[in-house]
């Protein structure tokens, strides 16, 4: 992700815009803590002013916060730059539109035509370039409100935070506090560089440590951006977007909820014995959302803390999610602790088989692999779930396999993945 790309996104994103009926369009773009953060919101700004649109830089701020934003200063766009929760050096643009949506493919297939000859524009000049603005928090709509009226009293508490060094460092532990809590917060000390080294949603351990080092009632731990979140109980064990699914699809009195492929067969079966419907979409929060919508319904998520509550917000938050989960603790009357002894999880395995391009595209149709399925759901007996699906970025086929004894599913795992490693031949 260079500045010069970052440039002719902006010069393409405000001619969209225009296109779509905005005059001179307002883009809001927020960013983490990345170092590369501020060269490429200095570049996009660039290229939306000099094509006419507003450019309001909100600074380091999670993800939803930009989709939050979006709604309450009526915005024509929002604007994020982040690699989530990948390391420092990658970076990466990604659009809302003026609901906070994810923008529609029209607009998106728009942009992409604009940068194809964004170098072919007449130039606009005096008045007609955009101003560029930084926005005042103090001046209202503020996103730390919205989480504050949305988190229970969590007076009392003593709770670990671990801000991955990303965009929740400042704005986490001023909710939590604001709500009550006694917080004690580790990595949000960002140097441009360690965002989620060692630290945050991606590496779990660190804040399942400190809990127990510090005896804290429990954590929460963050990605880089902040749209995701995972929390830990008082005994260090992690509570993943699946056990929070089940726990806010209870307390809510939801009749279904979706999931992905990925979600933990035994979350399906403790919502179903208790009336509540399991759908499975395909992995991503786009996914997710898309079925949410199609079903009419309002939560839906991820293993890795990616929840969406869609009557609250229209995109995964990570402290909105924490905050309903824990909403929800407090509402049961019942610790965390006692929720993670009653959702029972599965044992999970996944090996990742690099293939040539060519079999990742028509894995369905090597038919050793589809035979090799057939028999793994045969030993697995209903007890147990197969899934094999190409990766979205990689060369690579995914063999996920479930059930409720590990030594079988490992060896089901890696009987799988030697057929497809064959299917390379």
């Amino acid at each position: 992700m260079t500045a010069e790309f970052a440039f002719l996104v902006g010069v393409a994103a405000a001619e969209a815009l225009k296109g779509a009926g905005r005059a001179a369009p307002t883009v809001l773009i927020g960013r983490d803590t990345r170092r590369s953060g501020g060269m490429l919101t200095h570049a996009l700004t660039a290229g939306l002013t000099s094509r006419g649109a507003h450019a309001l830089e909100l600074g380091v701020l999670p993800t939803p916060g930009v989709s939050f934003l979006c709604r309450s200063l009526n915005a024509a766009a929002g604007v994020v730059i982040s690699a989530s929760h990948n390391p420092f050096e990658d970076n990466g643009i990604k659009f809302f539109s003026a609901d906070g949506e994810k923008l529609s493919d029209t607009l998106e297939l728009e942009i992409e035509s604009y940068l194809e000859r964004a170098g072919m524009l007449s130039a606009v000049t005096g008045a007609d370039i955009g101003l560029s603005e930084r926005y005042n928090r103090q001046e209202g709509h503020d996103y730390r409100d919205f989480l504050v009226a949305s988190g229970p009293d969590l007076t009392g508490l003593k709770i670990g935070i671990d801000c991955a060094n990303g965009a929740s460092y400042e704005l986490a532990p001023e909710v939590f506090t604001a709500l009550g809590a006694d917080v004690h917060v580790i990595h949000a000390d960002p140097d441009g560089i360690n965002i989620n080294t060692g630290c945050g949603s991606t590496h779990p351990e660190a804040i399942q440590r400190f809990v127990q080092r510090e005896n804290l009632d429990l954590g929460v731990t963050f990605d880089g951006d902040a749209d995701r979140a995972l929390l830990v109980d008082r005994s260090g064990r992690l509570i993943t977007g699946d056990h929070m699914l089940a726990i806010c699809a209870l307390y809510r009195h939801e009749q279904a909820v979706v999931s992905t492929v990925m979600g933990n067969l035994g979350v399906e079966h403790y919502l179903e014995k208790r009336g509540v419907s399991f759908y499975r979409a395909a992995v991503g929060d786009r996914y997710v959302h898309e079925m949410l919508r199609a079903k009419g319904l309002s939560l839906g998520g991820e293993q890795s803390g990616h929840v969406l509550f869609l009557d609250k917000a229209p995109t995964g938050d990570g402290i909105l999610s924490a905050l309903q989960t824990l909403s929800a603790v407090r509402g049961s009357s019942r610790p965390l602790e006692a929720w993670f002894d009653e959702i029972i999880m599965y044992p999970q395995t996944l090996l990742n088989v690099r293939v040539a391009p060519e079999v990742k595209a028509r894995l369905a149709e090597h038919t050793q692999v589809m035979a090799a399925l057939a028999q793994a759901s045969e030993r697995l007996n209903g007890e147990g779930r197969v899934n094999v699906r190409p990766s979205g970025t990689e060369p690579l086929v995914r063999v996920m396999v479930e059930g409720r004894d590990q030594l079988m599913i490992e060896q089901v795992a890696r009987d799988i993945a030697a057929v497809v490693e064959q299917a390379t031949l």
